[in-house]
């Protein structure tokens, strides 16, 4: 008799155990690929991977507030977040050629432009002829591009002035031209009124997203900066993938 008793009141709280469980255990639904509990919904492809960039010491600290420049961006305030691209991206325009507006540079030599040597020290960098000129990286083949990144000069905190990123298929730039920056806002350069903001420089460089552009030629323009009329070049690095 005890034990027909007893199997209803085990029978009600197993079914009462198992409607708390469907109602407050957690689902285990599968996250999407790239989500997280700091950015749901996010939909990195799972081909994309940190690319890594290596950076300079840091030359000075902080952003000096005297810098009186229009349409300034803020600073992070932290590191540059990761730069996700495919597997196998790296740096295309390493030991290739540039060419320029001054082939005659007041210090040093263009080659430093992609020689990998992203120092603000002496030997280092190229300086080029007062206001508008601008260089020209032939990567030798077709890439898809996804960043370049620019380091102009960082020893101290300067901005330079209407400096515009291209990429095109030939070395004229008449060809499949693709405007990725373009912080001139008075159209000084005759190519568009630049919406970007401009920058500080730091030692962690200017990165331009190139989102998969095709193109061999990038040319780098600008025209002085905050601290005088000439333009300087420490490094320039295009991540790209060869076109297939």
């Amino acid at each position: 008799m005890m034990k027909n008793s007893f199997s209803p009141v085990v029978t009600f709280f197993v079914c009462l155990l198992l409607v708390f469980s469907l109602v407050f255990i957690p689902s285990c639904k599968k996250s999407s690929p790239g989500e997280t509990a700091d950015n749901p919904g996010a939909t990195v492809s799972p081909d994309m991977v940190p690319i890594d960039i290596q950076l300079p010491v840091a030359m000075f600290v902080g952003t000096p507030q005297d810098i009186n420049v229009k349409n300034l961006e803020k600073p992070l305030g932290k590191p540059r977040p990761p730069f996700l691209a495919p597997a196998g991206t790296e740096n295309v325009a390493l030991g290739k050629t540039v060419t320029g507006s001054d082939n005659e540079p007041i210090i040093g030599e263009l080659e430093y432009v992609t020689d990998d040597e992203k120092e603000a020290s002496d030997g280092c960098y190229v300086e080029l002829a007062p206001l508008k000129q601008y260089i020209t990286i032939d990567l030798e083949a077709q890439y898809e591009i996804w960043a370049i990144v620019v380091w102009h000069y960082h020893l101290q905190a300067r901005v330079y002035f209407d400096v515009i990123v291209q990429v095109a298929d030939d070395p004229d730039f008449t060809a499949n031209v693709t405007t990725l920056f373009n912080n001139d806002i008075d159209n000084s350069y005759g190519l568009g009124i630049g919406t970007d903001m401009h920058y500080v420089e730091t030692n962690e460089g200017k990165l331009i997203e190139g989102k998969g552009v095709k193109g061999r030629y990038v040319r780098l323009y600008s025209n002085g900066s905050t601290s005088d009329d000439l333009n300087h070049y420490i490094e320039v690095s295009v991540y790209g993938l060869p076109v297939k």
